[in-house]
């Protein structure tokens, strides 16, 4: 019986360190329409919202005094898109940080993560559904330090010549053929530190893509990166991911079949 009783009393006083917390609301849909002299501009964004800080209570003890409700921070996105800073995601992210620890003293950091869905242009007051690919806008702030990332994600470009894949290695399991020409394909993510105009790092990402005579994925991944640190100082560091989505050719001239899995993978991050 005694031991029983020990065993209780150690229960009674064991304690679980909370290493790490954060809460907020995810996939928070908004959009603005801003309204100008002979058209309208149009913004759709998805927001994800994270506040860090003094919250062990609530987990401890289930002491919610120090908990903002997530549904707060969908409706704070929805008051604040009638800023102007809504109009480019990087802005109306630091908004966002900047309202959540403004108000809430014990929050410690506050990250924003921003998918934008563009739309393009069909008339002063008409769009049409823009492509797959999304803008990317990353806050991470606290009251010291505010750190910027921007993006994109599957961003699908493809040309079809001025590339290559040869002089690999080989074993008894590779039946690739060496191609001197061939379509090079990719749904490209890019995740860049620093704050540089996104459609001008967009055009230098395209640009080199098109004009880059490529060996293999990886060295035009390579030369897109260097272009862009090349051309924008302000920008640090560059995370590229590209899968190669394939078209195998077919025994008719000109004709292939695309195929998208398997795929192969490949990534890297640039700095200068």
């Amino acid at each position: 019986m005694r031991k029983h009783a020990d065993r209780r009393e150690s229960t009674d006083i064991f304690l679980v360190n909370i290493v790490e917390n954060r809460y907020g609301k995810s996939r928070v849909r908004v959009a603005r329409i801003v309204r100008r002299d002979g058209g309208h501009d149009f913004h759709e964004m998805t927001v994800a919202i994270a506040l860090e800080g003094d919250f062990d209570p609530s987990y401890r003890d289930g002491d919610n005094s120090l908990v903002l409700p997530t549904d707060t921070m969908k409706n704070t996105v929805y008051a604040l898109a009638q800023d102007p800073a809504v109009e480019q995601p990087e802005s109306f992210a630091r908004l966002l940080a900047s309202h959540f620890l403004s108000r809430l003293k014990h929050v410690s950091c506050v990250k924003i993560d921003i998918q934008g869905h563009l739309w393009h242009r069909d008339g002063p007051y008409s769009f049409t559904g823009g492509p797959a690919h999304r803008r990317i806008a990353k806050i991470e702030a606290t009251r010291g330090k505010v750190s910027v990332e921007s993006g994109v994600a599957g961003y699908l470009v493809m040309k079809t010549t001025g590339s290559a894949f040869e002089g690999f290695l080989r074993d008894e399991y590779t039946t690739l053929p060496e191609a001197s020409d061939r379509i090079l394909a990719t749904s490209l993510d890019a995740l860049w530190s620093g704050e540089a105009n996104w459609d001008d790092v967009m055009r230098t990402i395209t640009g080199t893509f098109a004009s880059h005579e490529s060996k293999s994925v990886q060295h035009t991944l390579y030369a897109i990166g260097g272009a862009v640190l090349e051309r924008f100082p302000q920008i640090g560091r560059i995370r590229l991911t590209m899968p190669n989505k394939h078209y195998l050719p077919t025994k008719h001239a000109d004709v292939f079949m695309p195929a998208d899995e398997p795929h192969g993978l490949i990534e890297a991050v640039l700095s200068r």
